[in-house]
């Protein structure tokens, strides 16, 4: 699933090609949308801004309309100069919206939603959301508060991916926030400290914002790295999954003991 990093690089992408531009034409072609009159709603709207909360992406439209989008695990964005060979077929494009210069295409997203400015500062889903872990000023407190309201018997691991505790940390980035800051992310929550807590958001929170700046790193310290020496120690990496969903934590049991 595409993490916070991967989504605001996509709404600044998205935000070059579409904010302050005439949009000439929205379509949604996916069978889904056919009696949604998308296009006829935003005919001759232009688009005001595009931001980021988490892993949600939000375009919004002048006249109070904004497209809410999750990706999940199997959608993307696209942002192409007109004419240019898209990276999915057609057949799979949910959303195109087109300018003189650019085509942006939402492929194969499972949440692509019109709703009301209104709507989209209530819906329950977004206001839920703990805060964005790549805020220009990430609110400390609120992310303390929202965990120690979280099952303390959980691990810490597992409780990052909770996008109400904190928005936008993904399986990658909580494998190496984790080591980073040399937590285990099997400890239960009662037995981590406020302090160790932020150590892990102020560990993760440059390599991510570097990830948005200067594109995904090519290489990472130990997310799917078991069986390969520790690059701090050499103890072998481990792996085993965690939580309800039985995601996969990779974890050096020294550097992180």
């Amino acid at each position: 699933m595409p993490e916070g990093d991967t989504i605001r690089s996509a709404a600044d992408r998205v935000g070059a090609a579409l904010v302050g531009r005439a949009i000439e034409s929205v379509e949604t072609p996916h069978p889904r949308f056919g009696n949604d009159s998308w296009p006829d709603k935003l005919a001759g709207r232009s688009v005001r801004g595009v931001d980021a909360h988490g892993k949600h992406l939000m375009i919004r439209f002048e006249g109070g309309l904004t497209l809410h989008s999750h990706l999940r695990m199997t959608g993307a964005w696209g942002v192409y100069r007109r004419g240019k060979r898209w990276h999915r077929g057609p057949h799979r494009a949910w959303l195109v919206i087109r300018t003189a210069d650019h085509e942006v295409v939402q492929f194969d997203g499972p949440v692509l939603e019109l709703m009301t400015d209104g709507r989209s500062r209530f819906d329950q889903r977004l206001a839920r959301l703990g805060p964005d872990v790549l805020a220009e000023d990430f609110d400390d407190d609120a992310f303390i508060r929202r965990l120690r309201q979280d099952d303390q018997t959980r691990g810490l691991g597992d409780a990052l991916l909770d996008q109400r505790n904190v928005a936008g940390i993904g399986n990658i980035w909580k494998t190496e926030g984790c080591f980073a800051a040399g937590i285990d992310p099997w400890r239960r929550l009662s037995q981590v400290s406020d302090p160790e807590a932020l150590s892990v958001i102020h560990a993760v929170r440059p390599l991510m914002q570097a990830s948005v700046a200067s594109g995904f790193p090519k290489t990472l310290q130990i997310y799917k790295r078991h069986g390969t020496p520790c690059p701090r120690c050499k103890t072998i990496i481990r792996a085993r999954g965690q939580g309800d969903d039985n995601r996969t934590t990779y974890w050096c049991p020294e550097c992180q003991s």
